[in-house]
């Protein structure tokens, strides 16, 4: 992991205009700050600066680092500024102390998991290591970011909402280094993507495929959690976005992009008794069991102001499941009935093991698209999966 000590020295070389000017601020030897430029541009292995005369002037991969250390010191900002509320003011030590990618990443993996030595293990690390490190930011920032609880060490509010920001500083160290190897002509890095069933079938299989044929080095992490875990992933950038249908945007941290209209359909076995009948009516429905997502979905709404439009109650599932191979399993097994969108189970009824009953549901669709954090800036491989998501997505 980059050292965020090393950008904070960068990031005061730009804003003084050398290395001389910079050392009285970061209390270190003029030779020191050089030595921390020099050792940071090894890290990434590019130059970052040109040496010249009147000063040191930013190459293009200095000035991706520097974007990303803006957004870096943003963050950090944030949290001193609360931190300082109250008290007359922080010293240059919590600076030193809080510019520390692995004291960062120790808590937010505590906040993660909530037991000492397991975040130990994960950093190779011992126990006291751990509990020093919080203990030393703790000092430093002058809050609690944990208490101990029946359920383990669980972040205070100020914690949790530090503690979110941490991750967001270590996501744009992440970015950084994707982005200086994509500068170089090397796409490489982790794509970590929230997804919600409709696009595992399809959409995101295609873009991945398409993708990874022309960056093979890349890596793509598909997470599947509830939608309210995987917002919560968007906001701290342990998520670099969410694909599935769109839900209206309870947080202004939050924003979509409409990808296309995915129509839905009543699907069933294809030995169902409803697929031998050319017309089927609402109360043909009511014969049989259903098997649907959960209640608060978007599909179970659409469901609901479907069936509502034509003065009929919705049915009421006999199991709830946002599992698709629970779903397919259930279908296949027996009598029951689904409302799901064709693309999800499209190689079962091109298999001929599933079929679209014929019962018109004009109307009912729901928008699939795009999740990201506001202003967010994602790696150029996270927006090359994005573009390739768009091109595979179906025409409206």
């Amino acid at each position: 992991m980059l050292s965020l000590h090393k950008l904070r020295t960068l990031g005061t070389v730009v804003r003084l205009g050398g290395i001389r000017p910079s050392a009285e601020p970061l209390l270190r030897a003029a030779s020191a700050v050089s030595r921390s430029v020099g050792l940071l541009e090894a890290s990434l292995g590019t130059a970052l600066f040109e040496r010249k005369g009147r000063g040191m002037l930013l190459t293009p991969m200095g000035e991706l680092a520097h974007k990303r250390f803006l957004r870096i010191a943003q963050e950090l900002g944030a949290v001193l500024d609360e931190a300082a509320v109250g008290r007359d003011s922080l010293t240059a030590a919590a600076l030193d102390v809080l510019y520390d990618e692995k004291r960062l990443l120790a808590v937010s993996l505590l906040a993660e998991v909530h037991h000492m030595p397991t975040v130990g293990r994960h950093l190779g690390v011992s126990q006291p290591a751990v509990s020093a490190a919080v203990a030393r930011l703790e000092r430093a920032l002058g809050h609690k970011l944990f208490l101990r609880t029946a359920r383990g060490l669980m972040p205070t509010d100020v914690g949790a909402r530090w503690v979110r920001r941490f991750d967001r500083v270590l996501a744009e160290l992440r970015y950084l280094e994707d982005d200086v190897a994509a500068a170089r002509g090397t796409m490489e890095g982790v794509i970590t993507v929230g997804t919600l069933p409709l696009v595992r079938t399809h959409v995101l299989p295609c873009a991945i495929s398409s993708l990874l044929a022309k960056h093979p080095r890349l890596q793509v992490q598909s997470v599947e959690s509830p939608y309210e875990q995987l917002c919560a992933g968007l906001l701290s950038g342990k998520v670099d976005f969410i694909l599935g249908a769109l839900r209206p945007l309870a947080d202004k941290a939050l924003t979509s992009e409409p990808l296309f209209a995915d129509r839905l359909g009543l699907m069933a076995s294809a030995n169902h008794p409803l697929n031998r009948r050319r017309r089927i009516r609402f109360q043909d429905l009511r014969e049989f069991p259903w098997v649907l997502s959960r209640s608060g979905t978007p599909l179970r709404e659409s469901l609901a102001t479907f069936f509502a439009a034509h003065g009929e109650a919705a049915p009421m599932p006999t199991v709830e499941t946002g599992d698709l191979a629970m779903v397919r399993g259930l279908l296949l097994q027996g009598p029951m009935l689904t409302v799901l969108s064709t693309h999800q189970l499209r190689y079962e009824v091109d298999a001929g093991q599933l079929c679209v009953l014929r019962f018109p549901m004009e109307g009912l669709q729901r928008h699939i698209g795009v999740t990201t954090r506001a202003g967010a800036h994602l790696s150029v491989a996270a927006l090359a999966l994005l573009a390739a998501i768009r091109e595979c997505s179906p025409a409206e």
